[in-house]
């Protein structure tokens, strides 16, 4: 049964701050805690619901591609999420079910002035395809550790 799963972590960084890596895509980068970004050509920062950025993957299996990852869900300082469509090299790409429909989310709550609460949530509940969240529990772990470690620096 498809499921969504979520990690959070106490950031020692207000939340702009926090907010701002969150919402460059270039930054994403430095952050990924599964190993599978490879960068991306996105100028700048999101701003707002209904952009999409391209960020380049590699995954065992399917080697280089590249996911479409367009953004539905922005509150400046508070939310901002993505969900992933299959691009360039994908196997997916151009199939009907190529946007399959799960979802990656980030929440901020302030913690004071100087730290943040940060939950991600992967979310497939509304996904075509039955998946089990828990594996991904793990990268989303190392991602907010890395995370905090950028915004510390």
């Amino acid at each position: 049964m498809s499921q969504s799963v979520a990690v959070t972590r106490r950031i020692e960084a207000p939340v702009e701050e926090v907010f701002a890596v969150l919402a460059e895509p270039a930054r994403h980068l430095d952050m990924d805690g599964s190993g599978m970004l490879r960068g991306t050509d996105f100028p700048g920062r999101i701003r707002a619901v209904g952009e999409a950025f391209v960020m380049r993957m590699h995954f065992g299996p399917l080697g280089d591609y590249e996911m479409i990852n367009h953004v539905v869900a922005f509150e400046e300082n508070r939310r901002i999420g993505w969900e992933p469509e299959s691009g360039n090299g994908h196997p997916d790409q151009g199939q009907p079910d190529a946007r399959w429909g799960h979802t990656w989310t980030f929440d901020l709550h302030p913690d004071g002035p100087t730290a943040t609460t940060v939950t991600e949530t992967w979310d497939c509940t509304s996904a075509m395809v039955d998946e089990d969240g828990e594996i991904w529990i793990p990268s989303m772990t190392r991602t907010l550790e890395r995370l905090d470690e950028l915004c510390r620096a």
